[in-house]
């Protein structure tokens, strides 16, 4: 009998039913390029390599997705579990594990910008390590010498600086450092020029920034590696990025943060009419003040010297001194006056005893008998033949007194 040879079936490998498969979604159309929302999980971001591992979930199913290094680099914000996403890439299978996922090659927040979620995580991530702190920012310098400026060449910003510091304080020097401020060459000379104006010292104030734009526009003043830039910076720095409501990391970590580049220009230096005017009203306020010190000195003088003339040696002296000369001008003149009307009075008496004088009764032809110095006015004191003198007006005479 007759048996017909039977047909064995093919065996397949692993390898080959992977590959197969993954010829088959790498080949269709519909899965080549596709589009994904879904929650991310499982999150995995390896540094060493930078690539991405992470699972997109949503209420009822889960697939595995990487994005390699390339890709990654160009992300503008951090992937987080929990966070939603839109991913573009193709789904494939990995052949070593057998498992399909998505590759991804780009990724945006699902309902919020991707600059936006970059710009809130960069600001958290340096919150939290201290940049902002408001006690590590330096106070901005009273006279600046010279304003270190750093912004396009070409811009409108670079020329309202120039002339708001020129027109307020225009004995000051600018350094200028001109850098592209949007692109992405614009971070890297960004931070050259502040890391360089702080090494050499070459200002007293850095102003930094430019005029407005859109999101795209001011990122290159998000840059992490500014950040820094600006935080290790041994000058003080003003950010003036954008207008009043734009709000980039550059603004946050500066010491001060300006609305605008023209008004950075004017916290930057003082204003020259403001200053004189100022000192115009400080220096008549010191001239009232030495005026008024000045006379509360001549008046606390006079008090103590009239203080001290009161207990002062010389002071006494002196005032007896005059009162001694008082007295002696009155003593002088009750004494004139005493010696004139004694003198008038000693004068009639000398009239009165002129004419008492016996010598005068003896000019008019009489005279004196003494006898020893006695005059003998009775006939009793003389006995017979006693010596007597008889006094004369013109001399005397030697006489005997004769008997009865």
């Amino acid at each position: 009998m007759y048996t017909p040879a039977f047909n064995k079936p093919r065996v397949y490998s692993v390898s080959q039913i992977n590959f197969y498969i993954k010829s088959l979604l790498d080949n269709d159309p519909h899965l080549s390029t596709v589009f994904m929302t879904g929650e991310i999980s499982n999150l995995k971001d390896h540094y060493s390599s930078g690539h991405i591992y992470l699972s997109l979930k949503d209420e009822r199913s889960v697939i595995n997705a990487v994005m390699f290094a390339g890709n990654a680099r160009r992300l503008r914000f951090r992937p987080a579990n929990g966070m939603k996403v839109i991913c573009r890439g193709h789904v494939g299978v990995y052949e070593p594990s057998g498992h399909y996922q998505l590759y991804i090659e780009a990724m945006q927040p699902d309902g919020v910008g991707e600059l936006a979620i970059a710009f809130e995580q960069l600001k958290n991530s340096l919150a939290a390590k201290g940049l902002f702190e408001q006690s590590r920012k330096k106070p901005l310098p009273k006279f600046p010498k010279t304003v270190g400026v750093i912004t396009s060449p070409t811009g409108a910003a670079v020329q309202d600086i120039r002339n708001i510091l020129f027109r307020r304080f225009p004995g000051v020097d600018i350094v200028m450092c001109p850098v592209l401020v949007q692109g992405e060459d614009a971070p890297a000379q960004l931070v050259s020029a502040v890391k360089r104006l702080g090494k050499y010292r070459l200002c007293d104030v850095i102003i930094i920034g430019r005029g407005g734009g859109s999101a795209e526009d001011l990122w290159a003043f998000n840059s992490e590696e500014l950040a820094y830039a600006i935080y290790d910076c041994p000058i003080p720095v003003i950010s003036a990025v954008g207008h009043e409501t734009d709000f980039t990391i550059c603004d946050f970590v500066s010491d001060m943060r300006a609305p605008t580049p023209s008004a950075a220009a004017e916290l930057a230096v003082p204003d020259k009419s403001e200053l004189m005017s100022y000192y115009e009203s400080q220096l008549r306020y010191v001239r009232y003040a030495m005026d008024s010190k000045l006379r509360a000195a001549a008046n606390l003088n006079l008090n103590l010297r009239r203080r001290l003339s009161v207990a002062s040696p010389q002071e006494k002296i002196a005032r007896y001194a005059e009162r001694y000369a008082t007295i002696a001008a009155v003593t002088d003149k009750l004494m004139s006056q005493t010696v004139y009307s004694k003198s008038g009075a000693l004068k009639a008496l000398a009239s009165k005893l002129e004419e008492l004088n016996p010598i005068a009764v003896l000019s008019r032809g009489y005279s004196i008998a003494e006898k020893d110095g006695e005059i003998i006015s009775s006939i009793t004191q003389l006995k017979p033949g006693d010596d007597f003198t008889l006094r004369l007006s013109d001399g005397e005479l030697r006489a005997t007194a004769a008997g009865e």
